[in-house]
C-alpha cells in the first residue's frame, strides 16, 4: 500500500512516500480509522463487517485533480487541424477560436445540458481513480453564463461521487464585446464576485495572466480584490511568456501558481520561500506539441512543492485522464515515481485547500482509496496509455469497479 503524510512535499522531500507492505486499512462511517501491516491488524483484533482482499494489488489514495475546466459546452476538434499547421494558441484565439469558441457555445447550452455534458466527463475521471477535482468557471465571460457553469459544478458536486473545489474563472480571456476595454470588463467581473460569495459557489479565485490577456497589474488588482472579499487565490501564470505571474502568486499569497512552463529561476525561489503550490499540466504542453516544458527538476531543486493536473479542456488538453499525465510527468519533466504520486495526492490535495480531508491513508481522513491492477507504484507512471483502475472507493463505499 502506498500512503503519505499530510505535507506538503517540497523540493527533494517529494521522493518520501511511505510504503506499507502486506497492509491493511480499516473504515468506518467514510473515514479511515486504522491503517497499518497485517500483523497489526491481528494484533488489535479489529472486528470487520466487510473485508476487501486486495489480492497483492498496489493500494494509494484517490487521486486528485487540482485543475480542469470541468464545465463547458461544445468541443473544438476543428482545431486540432490548426495546432498541427503550427499556429500558435494566441494566434487562433485571435481568429476567434480558442476560448471565445467554446464562450459561444456555453452560452447557448442550457443548464442541464451543462450538468449532463459535465456529468459524463466526471464518469471518465472517476473510471480512471480520481475522487475529487477542482472545476474552473471560465467559458462565460459575462454574469448569467459565468454564473451558470458555477451553479452547475455545485450540483454536480453534491450529486457525483466526485467531491468538487470550484473556482471563478470569470478572467478568462477578453470577450469580443470588451475588445480593447480589459480593465472595464474586469470590474465587471469585481463587482460579480459579491453575488458569487453571497451564493457559495466558488472557494477560488483565478485570472490567465498572460500576453495579450491580462496583465501583472491587471491580475494584482483584480485578485486583491477577490482576497478581501475572503476568496482564496490560483493563477494561470507564465504558461507562455515570462511576465511574472510566478512572483505576483507569491506576493498575494495564492493557493497555487498553474502552469509556469515560462517561469523564471526567481519565479521558482517565490514560490518555494512563500509555499505557493506549483501546478503543472505536462498534458497541455504534449498537446500544443510544445518544445518547452516546465522546468519540474530545477523547481524540485529549489524546494518548490508540485502538484499535476490534466487541465481538462476543450481546446488544449482534451483528456480526462490522469494516469496519462502521470506518464507525461515521468517522460517529459523527468519526475520521479515517487514525486508523481506525490504530486497527484497529498500535494494535490495541498492546491486546493483539502489536505486535511483528503490526499493520504491516514486516521480521521475521508477513505478515498483506489485498488490498483498493479503490484508496485512505479508501474502505473511506467506503462502508459491504459487504465490501471480496478476499484475505486469514495468515502468508504464502492463507486467504481473494473470488472477484468
Amino acid at each position: 500500500m502506498c500512503t503519505t503524510n499530510n505535507g506538503p512535499k517540497k523540493g527533494y522531500e517529494m521522493n518520501d512516500l511511505e510504503i506499507i507492505e502486506d497492509a491493511f486499512v480499516a473504515i468506518k462511517d467514510g473515514h479511515f480509522i486504522a491503517v497499518g501491516t497485517m500483523e497489526d491488524f491481528h494484533n488489535r483484533l479489529i472486528h470487520a463487517n466487510k473485508m476487501i482482499d486486495c489480492e497483492g494489488r498496489l493500494v494509494t489514495p484517490g487521486l486528485i485533480d487540482p485543475h480542469t475546466h470541468l464545465v463547458f459546452g461544445g468541443s473544438r476538434e476543428h482545431e486540432l487541424a490548426l495546432k498541427q499547421q503550427g499556429i500558435p494558441y494566441l494566434e487562433i484565439l485571435k481568429q476567434g477560436g480558442g476560448i471565445l469558441s467554446t464562450v459561444k457555445e456555453t452560452r447557448q447550452s442550457s443548464e442541464d445540458d451543462l450538468y449532463n455534458k459535465a456529468r459524463i466527463h466526471l464518469n471518465r475521471m472517476l473510471s480512471f481513480g480520481v475522487t475529487t477535482i477542482e472545476a474552473k468557471s471560465g467559458y462565460g465571460l459575462d454574469k448569467e453564463t459565468e454564473l451558470k457553469q458555477l451553479r452547475v459544478a455545485k450540483r454536480l458536486g453534491n450529486t457525483h461521487p466526485i467531491d468538487i473545489a470550484s473556482t471563478f474563472l470569470g478572467a478568462h480571456a477578453i470577450p469580443t464585446e470588451y475588445k480593447d476595454r480589459s480593465d472595464d470588463f474586469l470590474k465587471e467581473m469585481i463587482v460579480l464576485l459579491e453575488e458569487i460569495k453571497a451564493e457559495s459557489l466558488a472557494d477560488f479565485v483565478d485570472i490567465f495572466c498572460e500576453t495579450g490577456v491580462f496583465s501583472i497589474d491587471q491580475s494584482r488588482t483584480y485578485l486583491l480584490a477577490a482576497k478581501e472579499l475572503g476568496f482564496k487565490l490560483k493563477i494561470h501564470a507564465d504558461e507562455i511568456d515570462p511576465l511574472g505571474g510566478a512572483e505576483l502568486a507569491a506576493e498575494l499569497g495564492a493557493t497555487s501558481a498553474d502552469h509556469l512552463v515560462g517561469t523564471s529561476d526567481n519565479g521558482m525561489e517565490q514560490l518555494s520561500a512563500n509555499n505557493v503550490m506549483a501546478c503543472l499540466l505536462p498534458g497541455t504542453s504534449f498537446y500544443l506539441k510544445k518544445k518547452e516544458h516546465a522546468r519540474a527538476r530545477v523547481m524540485i531543486e529549489k524546494g518548490v512543492a508540485l502538484c499535476l493536473a490534466t487541465d481538462f479542456n476543450p481546446g488544449s488538453c482534451p483528456t480526462e485522464n490522469l494516469q496519462l499525465i502521470m506518464a507525461l510527468a515521468a517522460l517529459q519533466l523527468n519526475m520521479s515515481p515517487k514525486e508523481i504520486w506525490n504530486a497527484v495526492t497529498i500535494n494535490a490535495a495541498h492546491a486546493i485547500g483539502m489536505e486535511s480531508e483528503i490526499g493520504s491513508i491516514q486516521a480521521g481522513k475521508r477513505a478515498d482509496i483506489v485498488i490498483w491492477n498493479a503490484t508496485n507504484y512505479e508501474y502505473i507512471p511506467y506503462h502508459f496509455g491504459v487504465n490501471h483502475t480496478k476499484t475505486v472507493i469514495k468515502n468508504g463505499e464502492i463507486v467504481f469497479q473494473n470488472e477484468w
